[in-house]
């Protein structure tokens, strides 16, 4: 499984909730790669107006949470400069194991999708991923400036503006059918997310926002009866488990009276994001919440 995607990207954003069904449904049966495309490149011209280009691409951010019901961000700061910086740190985080660099990604994410402060520079994205359980932070920040990882990423940029010729041109009823992006040097780019399943029989192509019923479809063409659906956990489990949850996500996942005792809701302009306590004690939203010395009007309050 190749998942091609960007920690700033509001469509991989909102289509967190389905693949993160289906990875906990793949769980020890597949490899899962991601591969990270660079959606704000370095060389990309600065907007002639900062305050117009944000203000644009806050309707463009909140139009998109219309179709996925994803959080957005009440106030959004600024377009993120870059993604190289959160790029690099996903990927420094992925030498820490699967479990840190999930969480890793995840914190990424909310840093603009919630907080609306995108993670663009090292210290934001080394700052949003603090408190993640088992990080070794000096390890993280010493792997994020290393040179194999910036060439990971490079290499990452690159085989995204390799696409396969399926996804050139795509139809569909999707909101975000996900066909191909034209580059400013002639060639295209993978649209985010894109999903790229390999075996050994042949490969399937699930670009734009899709359901979790297309994807299985597409897994079952490659290799059939491989995705197991993963049983429903307690509300308490479920956050233990995953430590943050959208409203989008907690349906598949948690069976039973929501919230548990101590989730922490974290109110946005589309909905609440649900934290674990011990998340919450630590996440990027609710430290700025508390060094504002702000209550429950500040976004976040406790549920126990």
């Amino acid at each position: 499984m190749v998942e091609y995607t960007d920690p700033l990207c509001p469509w991989s954003w909102g289509s967190e909730p389905v693949l993160r069904r289906l990875r906990e449904a793949l769980d020890g049966r597949v490899r899962w790669r991601r591969v990270y495309a660079i959606l704000f490149d370095h060389d990309d011209d600065p907007a002639p107006d900062p305050v117009a280009e944000t203000a644009w691409y806050a309707r463009y951010v909140a139009e998109v949470t219309t179709h996925t019901l994803a959080p957005r961000a009440v106030r959004l700061s600024r377009v993120a400069a870059s993604s190289w910086p959160s790029s690099l740190v996903a990927k420094a985080a992925e030498r820490q194991g699967p479990e840190v660099a999930e969480r890793v990604l995840r914190r990424l994410r909310e840093t603009v999708f919630v907080g609306g402060e995108p993670a663009d520079t090292t210290a934001l994205a080394l700052s949003a991923a603090r408190g993640v359980p088992d990080l070794d932070p000096e390890r993280l920040a010493a792997d994020a400036a290393a040179p194999g990882v910036r060439e990971g990423v490079r290499a990452d940029r690159a085989e995204a503006r390799r696409p396969v010729p399926e996804v050139r041109s795509v139809r569909g009823g999707s909101p975000h059918p996900g066909a191909a992006r034209e580059t400013a040097d002639g060639g295209y780019r993978y649209a985010l997310p894109t999903l790229l399943i390999r075996s050994a029989s042949g490969y399937r192509a699930v670009p734009g926002l899709r359901t979790f019923e297309e994807y299985v479809s597409a897994v079952d063409a490659v290799r059939p009866g491989l995705v197991k659906a993963a049983g429903p956990l307690t509300p308490a489990q479920a956050l233990e488990r995953h430590r943050s949850l959208t409203e989008p996500e907690r349906p598949w996942r948690a069976e039973g009276a929501w919230p548990p005792p101590g989730a922490v809701r974290v109110d946005t302009g589309n909905g609440p994001l649900w934290l674990h306590p011990q998340e919450a004690a630590v996440h990027p939203a609710t430290r700025r919440a508390l060094s504002r010395g702000s209550g429950p009007e500040g976004g976040a309050r406790s549920t126990g």
